[in-house]
C-alpha cells in the first residue's frame, strides 16, 4: 500500500462524517490529531454499518490492505469475543469488545458539548481511542477512563501513551465510576446500559451532563443525554438509535426455552387463542424500545423456518412465563400461545397500541428522568410516564 493509498482512508472517513453530520469543526482537529488505526489490535473483525454482524477475522500482518480498509471504513470493529475467551479463527459466540462505528462516536461526544478543560469521566475504555480524542480536546489530565476488562485496559493504555496521551486509566467495575476524582463535568458511557449507575449522577456537578446509550430488556437502544441537577437527580431526552454491548455488571442471563417449559413439550400448558397484530410489527429497533420501556422484564427472540414463517418466542426474566406467536406469510391472523402468570404478548400487543396510538414516536420524543426513588422513561414531557404493563416487583412503576 502506498503513501497516497493510506492518506486516502481518513479522508475519505473524514468526508463522510463531515457530509454526515457526525464530525463537526469542534472534533475535527482530534479526528486528524488521532487516527483510527493506532488504536485497532493486529486482529479484529469489522463490522458493518448499522448492523451487530461481523465479517471473518483480519490479521494485520496477513492483510494489511483489508485491515486498513476496515479502520477507515465507517463501521464498527470487533475487538474481542467472549470477555477475552475465544481467539479465532472464525468468530466467537459474543463480541464483548469493540471500536464503536465512528458516526456514532463523534455524534456522542458532539452530544457531550464538552469544552477544553472539563473533567471527564469515561465508562469503557475499549481500545482507547475515545478516550485519546477526548484527551486531545480537554487535555490527557482532564480524563479518567474506566474499564472492567484488564487485558481490554492495558492494550489501550499502552496505546494511549505511544500515541501521546495518558489519561487516568482505571481497571474497575464502571457502573462504580470513580469517586476519587469526582465531581465531573461530563460522564460519557460506550457500553449501554438499563439503568443508570447512581455513582454516574452523583459523581456529576450540578449542570453536568452524562451521555449514555440505554436500552430496556427488551431491545431497541438510543443515546440518552441527561443533565445533572442540584437536588441529585438528572432528566433528558434521547438523541437517537444506538446499539453497544451491555456494561458487564447490567448483563442478564437468559435461561433457555426448555427452562420455561419445564421438560414438557410446547405448547405444555399454554392457552391458545388469534391476534390481528403481526409479530413484523414489533420488530424494528424504534418499536421495541417503545414496547420495552412499557413491558419489564421480558425479551423476545425468533426462531426461523425455511418457508419464510417464524415463531416469536416471548420470556421473562423470572423464568415464570413465556408466549409464542406463529408468522405466516399472507395470513391476517396469527396463533398464539401463552403460559404462566404473564400474558406476555397480550402485554407486548397493548404496549404496541400505546405506541401506535401516540403517533409512532420515534426516540427523539421519549426522555428519561432519574431520581432516588428510581427512573422512569417519559413521552414528549417528563410529567408523562409512558404507560407500564406491569411491575414485576410489586412496587410503583413511577413515583
Amino acid at each position: 500500500m502506498t503513501e497516497r493509498e493510506e492518506e486516502a482512508g481518513p479522508l475519505r472517513l473524514a468526508s463522510a462524517l463531515i457530509a454526515g453530520g457526525a464530525l463537526t469543526s469542534e472534533w475535527l482537529p482530534a479526528f486528524h490529531a488521532v487516527p483510527r488505526h493506532l488504536f485497532l489490535p493486529d486482529t479484529i473483525w469489522p463490522g458493518q454499518a448499522g448492523m451487530n454482524r461481523q465479517d471473518d477475522r483480519v490479521v494485520r500482518t496477513e492483510e494489511p490492505e483489508v485491515w486498513w480498509e476496515a479502520a477507515y471504513r465507517d463501521a464498527p470493529i470487533t475487538t474481542q469475543w467472549d470477555d477475552g475467551a475465544y481467539t479465532g479463527p472464525g468468530k466467537g459466540r459474543t463480541p464483548s469488545s469493540s471500536s464503536s462505528m465512528p458516526t456514532m462516536v463523534f455524534s456522542m461526544l458532539e452530544a457531550l458539548n464538552v469544552e477544553p478543560g472539563h473533567r471527564v469521566l469515561e465508562i469503557g475504555t475499549g481500545t482507547g481511542w475515545n478516550s485519546a480524542l477526548l484527551s486531545h480536546r480537554v487535555g490527557a489530565e482532564n480524563v479518567v477512563t474506566v474499564e472492567v476488562d484488564e487485558v481490554s485496559a492495558r492494550g489501550a493504555r499502552s496505546r494511549l501513551k505511544a500515541a501521546g496521551f495518558e489519561p487516568l486509566t482505571v481497571i474497575g467495575d464502571g457502573a462504580e465510576g470513580h469517586a476519587e476524582r469526582a465531581p465531573y463535568d461530563r460522564v460519557i458511557a460506550t457500553c449501554s446500559i438499563g439503568r443508570v449507575p447512581r455513582q454516574w449522577i452523583t459523581q456529576t456537578r450540578p449542570g453536568g451532563l452524562v451521555v449514555a446509550p440505554w436500552g430496556p430488556v427488551y431491545g431497541g437502544e438510543a443515546v440518552v443525554r441527561l443533565t445533572v441537577a442540584g437536588d441529585g437527580t438528572a432528566a433528558g431526552r434521547f438523541l437517537g438509535s444506538s446499539a453497544f454491548m451491555r456494561l458487564r455488571a447490567q448483563r442478564t442471563e437468559r435461561k433457555h426455552v426448555r427452562e420455561y417449559l419445564k421438560g414438557r413439550a410446547w405448547p405444555a400448558d399454554g392457552k391458545h387463542s388469534m391476534t390481528s397484530l403481526s409479530p413484523d410489527e414489533v420488530g424494528d429497533w424504534p418499536v421495541m424500545f417503545a414496547i420495552g420501556t412499557q413491558v419489564p422484564g421480558a425479551f423476545p427472540w425468533m426462531e426461523p423456518y425455511d418457508d419464510g414463517s417464524y415463531t416469536l418466542w416471548l420470556r421473562d426474566t423470572a423464568v415464570t412465563s413465556w408466549a409464542t406467536v406463529d408468522f405466516v406469510p399472507g395470513r391476517d391472523t396469527f396463533e398464539v400461545c401463552q403460559s404462566g402468570p404473564r400474558d406476555l404478548w397480550n402485554e407486548v400487543e397493548a404496549a404496541y397500541r400505546w405506541w401506535d396510538g401516540q403517533g409512532r414516536p420515534g426516540f427523539e420524543r421519549f426522555g428519561l428522568t432519574v431520581a432516588d426513588g428510581g427512573e422512569w422513561v417519559w413521552l414528549d414531557r417528563p410529567d408523562h410516564p409512558v404507560p407500564l404493563t406491569r411491575s414485576p416487583d410489586g412496587l410503583p412503576a413511577v413515583p
